[in-house]
């Protein structure tokens, strides 16, 4: 994001990344004062822990987080989601896709470590994508029933968590697209919710969702 000198008025102001070495009450301070400047509408956080979300905002409230929350990524579901609900802030999951695994065309061949970045981290590793294709498989069941596609039902399924939680796949795809958007029409039944929660439980899943570095600069 550019400077505020440069873009004029933001809508938002995120911090990327919580830095250590800033207090959060600093970071938060700031924004405070480019809100009162009319430089900035509201203020986001990423990947920050209940802790660092209350600290920040008590001194300017928080408008939304960004963490990674996804059909097999569920640790926001413990402490994140509902200091989020109590706090009255809005929650966007990046990668709700599971880095593209969730719709089910990655497999242990699928991924060059050489060339692709997740190829870094364990959770794409040969013996842990062969592991982790009975969750694919679970979204596939339910998929094939409302004549939808795995990745369809993994958005879905978030969409139904939470009316203030709103995922943001990635894609530079026109087709994949239009699929993506499909999603927000797509209802799940208690049946089929029950059916992908039994999955997720009968299938831990295997490995890490980042390297151990990146692991060592999320807020805890």
């Amino acid at each position: 994001m550019g400077s505020p000198r440069r873009c004029g008025r933001s809508k938002r102001r995120d911090q990327r990344a919580v830095d250590p070495n800033v207090p959060i009450e600093d970071v938060a301070g700031t924004v405070r004062n480019l809100v009162a400047e009319g430089k900035v509408l509201h203020f986001g956080l990423s990947e920050a822990s209940p802790r660092t979300i209350r600290r920040a905002h008590a001194v300017q409230p928080v408008a939304v987080l960004q963490s990674e929350h996804s059909f097999w990524t569920r640790e926001p579901e413990a402490e994140v989601l509902p200091t989020c609900e109590e706090l009255g802030i809005g929650f966007v999951p990046w990668s709700p896709l599971g880095q593209g695994f969730l719709r089910g065309r990655v497999d242990a061949t699928t991924i060059d470590p050489k060339a692709d970045a997740r190829g870094r981290f364990p959770r794409f590793s040969p013996e842990a994508s062969v592991a982790n294709q009975d969750l694919v498989e679970g979204l596939r069941r339910v998929a094939d029933r409302k004549s939808a596609t795995p990745a369809q039902v993994a958005l879905a399924w978030l969409l139904a968590r939470k009316p203030w939680i709103v995922p943001i796949p990635g894609t530079t795809k026109l087709a994949r697209l239009e699929e993506n958007l499909a999603a927000a029409d797509l209802r799940l039944g208690p049946d089929d919710e029950a059916e992908l929660e039994r999955t997720f439980a009968e299938n831990p899943v295997r490995g890490d969702r980042l390297s151990e570095a990146s692991l060592g600069f999320i807020d805890r």
